[in-house]
């Protein structure tokens, strides 16, 4: 892989994690992400199921895993199968992974070939008699594709009508949201690829570029530097579209007078980092410009104080909504007798700060996490509040990331450029 190599100690922990908490007697199995198909014979881009690389580390598909705690026999308590290579596809893709290679990635010491899955799974489906099995149940997704997790799901209640079925989603969602030290390093080391794609546009952005060629500038220096691609499809907005909070067109040209608005971050080894940065097309913020970015940013500050453990993300929200409405109140947006008599369930600050502040962030850009825990030391969460006035063509969007520790936050993009100061100077050097 381009990343370096990653301690299968890591993924050997995982699994024993998920173990711990399934039943007596119950087996699970996960399927890799399919590759899928364009058009003709055209192929998207790989890109894993993360819950399996959370508990293997490969990162191919046609992959799956079978955790059996309680098997009867010690070799059949983990096993792990992985595609066979064969002439043809060592000629046009190149050698799949070995059984040793797969043990190395993984630590799993039973590595058997793909085609043998099901007759396997079979034989221990008959000494089990619960099954856990995974879907995508994030709040986000939409689900439209038949996923490898689905056609399993099928195919083993058609063979295993009588076997209880669990959920694993629910335990991953626990597990992966507190990241181990070994993970935090992995969005650390996306962090600091993310830093060096800004500081190269901080150098190129001027008015004439195209949003486009800013993407280009981004994406050129995360695959320098050992990303695959993207952790997520970059934004980058220009005057107006500023306030369009998912604009991916970038198709215009950048014109002196306006902000630019990125929303980008590097993929390292799957993990994900996630930033935002609003600055000025011809490097210096006007008055107006300045107030609107001063006033995002001192949200932020704000914010990120109160991720800390214990707090909740409901709790955590509704005190930066507090913050937000000062500072409408102070930009001239809104007024203060308004917000005291507005309706609970619509509060006004969200006709300029229509998004959430904060969600978790790891191996997914929107990562796992159940939204009523209490933050623990281990999770991370972006920080990226924004206020957008369409009327006046102007969104400003800050986001950093942010580590929860006992000793309070520790903000993984801290040397990233934020200062107004500082981003004017460098766009100047």
């Amino acid at each position: 892989m381009r990343y370096e190599p990653i301690d299968n100690a890591l993924f050997t922990q995982n699994r024993h994690r998920f173990a711990a908490r399934m039943e007596p007697g119950a087996i699970a199995v996960f399927c890799a992400n399919d590759i899928m198909p364009t058009n003709a014979d055209g192929t998207h881009p790989f890109i894993q199921q993360t819950d399996l690389f959370w508990l293997c580390g490969v990162d191919q598909a046609e992959t799956y895993l079978i955790l059996f705690p309680d098997a009867p026999e010690s070799k059949d308590r983990e096993i792990l199968f992985v595609k066979e290579t064969n002439e043809k596809i060592t000629v046009w893709e190149g050698a799949k992974l070995s059984w040793e290679e797969a043990r190395g990635v993984s630590g799993v010491q039973q590595v058997l070939w793909e085609g043998e899955f099901r007759a396997r799974l079979g034989q221990l489906m008959l000494q089990a008699g619960q099954v856990y099995l995974n879907t995508n149940e994030h709040l986000r997704a939409a689900n439209l594709v038949e996923t490898p997790d689905r056609r399993l799901i099928r195919w083993c209640r058609g063979q295993f009508p009588l076997h209880t079925y669990r959920r694993a989603a629910p335990i991953l969602h626990d597990l992966r949201a507190v990241k181990s030290r070994e993970e935090v390093e992995l969005i650390r080391r996306a962090c600091g690829i993310t830093e060096k794609a800004f500081r190269r546009v901080l150098a190129f952005i001027r008015p004439g570029v195209w949003e486009y060629e800013i993407q280009a500038e981004l994406v050129h220096e995360f695959i320098r530097n050992r990303s695959r691609r993207p952790a997520f499809e970059s934004i980058v907005a220009s005057g107006a579209d500023t306030c369009v909070l998912h604009y991916v067109k970038n198709d215009k040209q950048c014109r002196a007078g306006d902000l630019v608005l990125m929303d980008f971050g590097a993929e390292y080894a799957n993990y994900a980092a996630d930033v935002s940065r609003t600055v000025p097309v011809d490097g210096r913020f006007s008055g107006r410009q300045r107030q609107l970015y001063e006033a995002v940013r001192k949200i932020q500050v704000e914010a990120i104080t109160r991720l800390v453990p214990d707090n909740t993300l409901k709790a955590y929200h509704e005190a930066v909504a507090r913050v937000a409405e000062a500072e409408l109140v102070d930009l001239g947006l809104l007024d203060a007798r308004d917000i005291a008599n507005q309706p609970e369930d619509k509060p006004l600050y969200k006709r300029y700060f229509m998004h959430g502040t904060s969600h978790h962030l790891g191996l997914d850009v929107h990562d796992y996490g159940h939204a009523r825990t209490p933050f623990k030391p281990g999770m991370v969460f972006t920080c990226e509040p924004g206020i957008y006035i369409p009327d006046e063509g102007l969104g400003v969007r800050l986001e950093n990331d942010i580590l929860i520790t006992a000793d309070g936050p520790e903000d993984l993009t801290a040397t990233i450029p934020i200062d107004p100061e500082e981003i004017e100077e460098l766009m100047s050097s």
